[in-house]
């Protein structure tokens, strides 16, 4: 991809994992486990040296991305940064090209607004821990979505592939996605991304824990969760454009469905978790 970025990190206990930001702003993301950040900002903000020290992040985390909503660390553009897991755990790296340093912070789970989107089959959550009006960031925007096992996330499809002022954003995307086992069983979904005037991108996947879409264009969705077995997915999206917003177009011949929710309850399984929940 061209302006997003995502790197998932499998560190045993006690094991350190080094992480130079380099033109990329971060987000350090638990997705299972805990871990300490440390971040050495860059000369623009004051980079670390023996007067000024390091910038420490001690992140509670979570069991796994369906117990809780967790908390984060934001590493700035050009800095040096470490994390460590006295436990071991599984981390994501969500990043974006931007141009502006801003300075490493803090992400408390509290924070984090909890949204219930669409109604029956197509109830989902989102986990708003960096969109684009929550959390400042230069380009980056990312969210988590949770989906119960059997309804469709992502859906009607939508795009965000061309620049139409207060209309619809340019933004690249990446899905990560883990889904929920059940009674040991691994589980699986699919993933649909179908072409738009911008773009020719065509895809219908299957999807297990640890994969990844990318979707550079075209109209995304439906993210479908098998029953029985819980999708979760990691969003991560970065434009070209000056403005960090998050506007969409959706399909056509699709977008009626947005008109049946009124008459609809949302899922009785959510809220899988609420930030108030937070540890």
């Amino acid at each position: 991809m061209t302006l997003t970025a995502l790197r998932v990190v499998e560190l045993a206990p006690g094991e350190t994992h080094a992480h130079a930001c380099g033109d990329h702003e971060w987000i350090v993301l638990p997705l299972a486990g805990g871990c300490v950040v440390r971040c050495a900002e860059p000369a623009a903000l004051g980079a670390a040296t023996d007067r000024t020290p390091e910038r420490v992040f001690a992140l509670r985390g979570r069991a796994s991305v369906f117990r809780a909503v967790t908390d984060f660390a934001y590493l700035p553009r050009d800095g040096h940064a470490s994390i460590e897991s006295a436990d071991g755990g599984r981390f994501a790296l969500v990043g974006a090209r931007c141009e502006k340093t801003l300075p490493a912070r803090y992400g408390p789970a509290r924070e984090v607004p909890v949204e219930l989107r669409g109604a029956g089959t197509c109830s989902r959550q989102v986990n708003n821990f960096a969109a684009a009006d929550v959390f400042e960031c230069d380009r980056l925007i990312a969210v988590e979505v949770l989906t119960p096992g059997g309804n469709w996330s992502s859906y009607p499809p939508h795009k965000h592939d061309e620049h139409r002022p207060g209309r619809e954003s340019r933004l690249e995307e990446i899905y990560y996605f883990e889904i929920a086992p059940h009674h040991g069983v691994p589980g699986l979904g699919y993933q649909r991304v179908s072409p738009s005037p911008a773009g020719k991108t065509d895809i219908l996947t299957e999807v297990r824990t640890g994969d990844a879409v990318l979707i550079p264009d075209g109209w995304h969705g439906p993210s479908i969760a098998a029953p029985g077995h819980d999708m979760y997915y990691l969003n991560v999206m970065a434009g070209p454009d000056r403005t960090r917003e998050w506007l969409i177009s959706d399909h056509p011949d699709h977008g009626w469905i947005r008109d049946t929710w009124a008459g609809q309850d949302i899922d009785p399984r959510l809220p899988f978790h609420r930030a108030e929940d937070a540890v």
